[in-house]
């Protein structure tokens, strides 16, 4: 079978799929332009925490923290920079693959990596306001704070897409 055969067949697989007709190389590539938009936001959204929580720690304030929430705003600091790391890796794999014809490989690597940062973002944002009302407020403002922020988040970031998926399977 030639090469042309091959594309043809993909393509008419791909076809019932989702109604494009498309070869497996140009789904890769249009999918990887995905994951390259959506880590820019995701990225965007993460020097901005990590620009403040840097900040922080040069606040006259600072010096005011007790020895519980300094190791709370470490951990937040940890927790950005693991963020960006896991954000960057697709690109960095992407980097190492490049004319290796292995977009397929990077695509799905760059799923797995935005899921498993949107999940240490999430985690950070919870922990960013649930440390910004510690100080200002209180212990119990900062479980409330994050514990609210948390339930919003799991309710956008994982229940409505879900439900959206299901009734989207529903629909096809």
């Amino acid at each position: 079978m030639s090469s042309q055969s091959h594309a043809r067949e993909a393509r008419s697989r791909d076809d019932a799929a989702d109604g494009r007709a498309e070869t497996p190389n140009e789904r890769a590539d249009r999918n990887w332009n995905d994951v390259l938009q959506e880590l820019r936001v995701l990225q965007t959204g993460t020097q901005i925490i990590t620009g403040f929580l840097l900040a922080l720690a040069f606040q006259p304030a600072f010096a005011d923290l007790t020895a519980g929430q300094r190791t709370f705003y470490l951990t937040l600091v940890v927790g950005s920079a693991l963020s960006a790391i896991v954000a960057l890796a697709p690109v960095a794999l992407h980097r190492f693959l490049f004319q290796h014809r292995a977009k397929q490989t990077v695509v799905a690597y760059g799923h797995a990596a935005l899921i498993t940062a949107l999940v240490t973002v999430s985690l950070l944002l919870v922990g960013v306001v649930a440390f910004i009302f510690e100080v200002v407020v209180g212990d119990a403002a900062s479980w409330t704070a994050g514990i609210v922020l948390g339930v919003i988040i799991a309710v956008l970031w994982v229940a409505l897409p879900l439900m959206f998926r299901a009734q989207t399977g529903r629909d096809a």
